[in-house]
Parts: structure tokens; sequence; C-alpha cells
């Protein structure tokens, strides 16, 4: 007899499938850490290529081995550290205590963001806090391509409260580095807005069959959108919508190299699309996002293990980043 059940066509666990509301992502989850230290970080996503390096993972069957892995390439110049954010403890979650701007440049122009060139450097009083953060501005003028809209986001801070009200006072006016985050091997997590594909039909959007050559009708649609009673369609049928420009997360990535010398990494006449690089990071594997695309990383949640990377060779032919 035939198979009568079958799993659903497209996962229910991205819901709804709407466009994000901006077009860098939102961190909600950090995780927690005893180093008074930034736990985030991010960068433009510039291309990939690939590396030749020795498997020092001692559960691959690989291990000790030298192979090939797909990396992603990402600019990622110095984030300013404009402000400190002061929040409380609600019954609702933690609210907003109080903020200390710092006097920010005039070429990361952070008017375009906030209205002002300088929103505010009064005092703040600390009493009762209990978390604080950092607010980061992105630095496009020292990016590879041609930007000036910097991107302004929070970053946690690890270590206990009185850990990080120092660490966010040494470090406010100032430039924060991804060596000053990441470590070579360290597991990290890369948050990103996907490539848009617009309005889509339920086929490419939920992955669900095409109808046969004789079947009556149109071939790329659902078969049956549920029974006649109750009369409505159930939110759970697969139909054509907005598909791409989703936020979305991957877990568990690992730093490879990180690097001011980008010549290590950058094919002749730059990266097709995007241009030359100064300060980068190499992760294994793939990110969400097209190029030019902001990408936040953070400390991993699943795992907080460290392998050492031995790269041996790094591909930086001009046709990379296509």
């Amino acid at each position: 007899m035939p198979k009568r059940t079958r799993p659903r066509h497209g996962s229910l666990q991205f819901w709804p499938r709407k466009r994000a509301k901006r077009i860098y992502p939102r961190v909600s989850h950090w995780q927690p850490s005893n180093d008074a230290k930034p736990l985030g970080f991010a960068g433009w996503k510039a291309g990939m290529t690939h590396v030749q390096h020795i498997d020092n993972n001692p559960k691959s069957p690989a291990y000790g081995k030298i192979i090939f892995s797909p990396v992603t390439i990402l600019d990622a110049p110095a984030l300013f550290v404009a402000a400190v954010r002061y929040y409380k403890k609600t019954p609702s979650g933690l609210s907003t205590a109080g903020e200390k701007w710092a006097k920010v440049p005039k070429e990361i122009d952070i008017k375009r963001k906030t209205g002002a060139a300088n929103p505010g450097s009064k005092d703040c009083d600390t009493s009762g806090v209990d978390d604080v953060r950092l607010v980061v501005c992105t630095q496009p003028l020292k990016s590879g391509m041609r930007k000036f809209k910097p991107e302004i986001f929070e970053i946690a801070v690890g270590g206990d409260l009185n850990k990080k009200l120092e660490y966010a006072s040494s470090v406010l006016g100032k430039e924060i580095k991804a060596v000053d985050v990441f470590r070579i091997g360290e597991y990290i997590d890369a948050s990103a807005v996907t490539k848009g594909s617009g309005f889509t039909g339920p086929v490419k959007r939920f992955g669900i069959r095409i109808q046969f050559r004789k079947d009556k009708q149109m071939h790329r649609h659902v078969g049956s959108i549920g029974s006649t009673v109750p009369r409505k369609v159930d939110w759970r049928v697969p139909a054509a919508g907005q598909y791409g420009f989703f936020t979305r997360t991957e877990f568990s990535k690992r730093v490879l190299m990180i690097g001011d010398d980008s010549k290590k990494v950058t094919p002749a006449g730059g990266f097709v699309g995007y241009g030359d690089l100064k300060t980068f990071l190499l992760i294994e594997g793939s990110v969400p996002g097209p190029r030019k695309r902001l990408v936040r990383i953070r400390k991993s949640v699943r795992t907080q293990k460290v392998v050492p990377a031995d790269i041996r060779y790094v591909s930086v032919e001009s046709k990379q980043g296509k």
C-alpha cells in the first residue's frame, strides 16, 4: 500500500515569513562569560574562498590530515564605542535606566542615525543597575566598499556587574577590534539578513511537489488547500508570498584567521563587487546574506570549545568573490 503520511513541506520554525524590519539583524541572546570583554562583533561580507589546513578536531574522521574548507571573508574594521547603556530588571524584562554618550567623531556621521551629532554625554547614576551594554557604531570609511552611513547596535559585555561597569567606562569613546573579542579557533554564531527573492510561488517558498503533466489546471500549486469545513484556509497551507530578506542565525562557525594584512586573502584587483580589505575575519563555511551586508557574530551559545586552526594555504585567485 502507498504511504498515507509524509512530513509537511516547509518548516514552521520560521514564521511569519516576511521581510526583516531592518537590513542588519538584532541579537536577543548572549552567551554568559566570565571575561570582561565584548561578547560580539560585526563585519561586512566581502566574499568566499577556500583554504588548506590541518584538521585539528579529534572527533573528526580526517583528524591530523590536510583538508580543504570553504571560508567566508568578513571585512571587519574596528567598532567605535559611542555610548554605554544601563539596564534595570523589571517584571516584564530589562528596562533602560540611562545611557552615557561619548563625543562621536564627525567622520562616523552618527547624525544620520540619531538626528544629532552628539546625543548627550551627561553622567548617569549607576546605582541599582543590573546590566550594562555597549552602543557601538561601524566605521564604513575604514572598509573596502564605498559606504558612508554607519550601523548602530548594542553589544553585551561579559563578567560580573562591577567588571562590566569598569570595562564599559574604559572603552567609552574608543575602538574595539576583532582580536579583542575572539581568538583563532573559537566557535561563533553568525546572524544576518538573507538575500531577498521578492514575491515567489509555493514551490520555491515551501518546496512542494510540482503536479504531474496530466493534472488539470495549474501545476506549480498546492493540490489541496484543505477540507470543506471549516470554510477557511489554514495558515499552515503553503502559499505564495515573500521569500528571502529574512533574519537568520547559523550556529557553531569556527574562526580560522584574524588579521590586518589583507594581502593574505585579497585577490588581485580586490573582491569582485566589493573592493580591497584592510582588516578581515576568516570564518569556516558560509554565513547568511549577500556581499556588502553586515554580519553580526557573537560567542557561540551551543559550544564554547576552541579548536586551533593550522592554515597552510589560502586561495587568492582573482575569480574569488563572485
